[in-house]
């Protein structure tokens, strides 16, 4: 008898304990219920108190943007810059804790470092697609080489690649590499975000672009305004330019700037008028918060992966109405310190065979070489390589011209890879013979301002003749500048640019 009264009160507890636990789960069904919005409702915030005037639910939503721009294929760590190991995963900590996260691109993300440049880019992109970028806008730098590999990107890319400005040179139609915006949906809010390059046309070699064009200008607001208009109707909350181009007065910090001074590449009437929410930028590779004096937020990270852009809004998606909270700059200090996220290698092991040359040891260098020694390096190199190649046949009396070099801005001493020569020196540029008149030839080589230009001279040059008919080795960024005034003769080698004329003096024992 005691068992089955034993037994009948266990039951009775295991009822009552199973009564109790779905009166716990109706309780919060129905207070889960009164939190979640009326999906049927057709939302309206006329007083704007965050509150439906129908439905009396919450229209508000946080989103957390966070940017990248000018990265320039910093992908590994290295004695100079550090690797995005340690900011993929503080990018996936922000989304994986927030499913109100968006990541996007504003331009210049391939070109820069062996990793990116031996596989075009591809690496960079398979990367963005494991952090979930919604969208990379179009920089000039991905265009270094040629339409062609940016179509080769968007086939492996998880993401459109924004450009509302570039067009055709023959269809006159937009070019069918990109997109002049994409929608995204966090939640119930939808986003609408533009993308557009700026007239970088000098920051590009022109045979790189001769079958395209770039919209600026009067044109370029007009297609932005058009396009917001359009993400509007479709249902945009917040409209989000990412444009390639930026301001260049400043290395960081918050401060409202005047509409005349950012007026060279940013038209204020798309604030004003309230085309545009937020604006992310590039290219200038600097640092900064900038409000406009509509209350338009300007951000850009300083590029060469030195940090990210982050912005938090509050939208109210029954009225449209954004308003910014946090708008800052976050350095790499703040994350370098992180767990290491394994993507990297598993990436680097994808692609080791495209990426071998570039641990390839080259040879030694005996002493740290600043920048400006290895730009006068390559205007020497320049200078020898013609001779030999055209010298029979031509007086050539200068080599160099425009030199730019790369993050870090330096070699470093001690055992050199092909790496770190062609981190300085990523450019596909080919030698070529040009003739220059002698006027020219003193006014934009020999007696230049130009802090970018080095040149070697034949060293009996003796006085040269204005009008006079010289014999120059540039490269195609330098001939192809049409200020320059020069006349192209003959390439050296289209495969063959300034990082394997250094590598080859390095390998000789040149800095030994």
């Amino acid at each position: 008898m005691k068992k089955i009264l034993f037994i009948l009160l266990a039951v009775s507890l295991i009822l009552s304990s199973c009564f109790d636990n779905t009166a716990d789960e109706s309780t919060n069904a129905e207070t889960k219920a009164d939190e979640v919005i009326d999906s049927s409702c057709f939302h309206a915030d006329d007083d704007d108190n965050g509150k439906c005037d129908k439905c009396t639910g919450s229209v508000l939503a946080t989103l957390d943007f966070y940017a990248i721009n000018d990265l320039h294929g910093k992908f590994v760590d290295t004695s100079a810059n550090e690797g995005v190991d340690e900011l993929t995963t503080y990018l996936k900590n922000c989304t994986s804790a927030d499913d109100h996260s968006v990541i996007l691109s504003s331009g210049d993300m391939w070109q820069g470092t062996s990793e990116s440049n031996l596989t075009k880019g591809k690496l960079i992109t398979d990367w963005m697609n494991e952090i979930d970028v919604v969208s990379m806008t179009l920089g000039n730098h991905e265009f270094d080489w040629g339409c062609e590999f940016i179509k080769e990107n968007k086939e492996i890319a998880e993401f459109p690649f924004l450009a509302i400005n570039v067009y055709d040179r023959t269809t006159k139609q937009r070019a069918d590499f990109c997109t002049p915006s994409v929608l995204v949906q966090r939640g119930n809010v939808t986003i609408g975000i533009i993308g557009a390059i700026g007239d970088c046309y000098s920051s590009i070699s022109p045979d790189k672009v001769e079958d395209v064009f770039f919209k600026t200008g009067d044109e370029l607001t007009n297609l932005v305004k058009t396009e917001s208009t359009k993400l509007r109707a479709d249902g945009a909350d917040i409209i989000v330019y990412s444009l390639h181009d930026g301001y260049g007065r400043t290395k960081g910090g918050v401060s409202s700037v005047f509409g005349n001074e950012i007026a060279s590449y940013y038209d204020i009437s798309l604030s004003r008028d309230g085309y545009v929410d937020l604006v992310f930028e590039g290219h200038t590779h600097r640092s900064y918060v900038l409000k406009d004096p509509y209350g338009v937020y300007h951000l850009q990270d300083g590029g060469d992966n030195q940090g990210i852009s982050h912005v938090e809004v509050e939208v109210n998606f029954a009225n449209s109405n954004v308003k910014t909270g946090t708008a800052e700059f976050i350095s790499i200090d703040k994350y370098d310190s992180l767990k290491d996220d394994p993507i990297v290698s598993e990436l680097l092991e994808k692609y080791k065979d495209d990426i071998a040359q570039g641990g390839l040891s080259i040879g030694n260098n005996k002493y740290k070489r600043s920048g400006d020694e290895m730009r006068r390096l390559v205007a020497e190199t320049y200078y020898k390589k013609g001779v030999e190649k055209w010298g029979s046949r031509y007086d050539i009396v200068l080599g160099g011209g425009f030199v730019s070099i790369r993050s870090p801005g330096y070699l470093a001493k001690g055992e050199v890879t092909y790496a770190m020569v062609q981190t300085l020196f990523p450019f596909d540029n080919p030698l070529v013979l040009c003739s220059i008149k002698g006027s020219d030839l003193l006014n934009k080589f020999i007696n230049t301002n130009n802090s970018n230009y080095f040149v070697y001279c034949k060293e009996d040059l003796g006085q040269i003749d204005k009008n006079g008919t010289y014999y120059v080795v540039v490269d195609t960024y330098t001939s192809q500048y049409a200020p320059n005034n020069l006349k192209e003769i003959e390439m050296y080698s289209e495969s063959i640019f300034a990082r394997d004329l250094v590598a080859d003096y390095i390998a000789a024992g040149g800095l030994s």
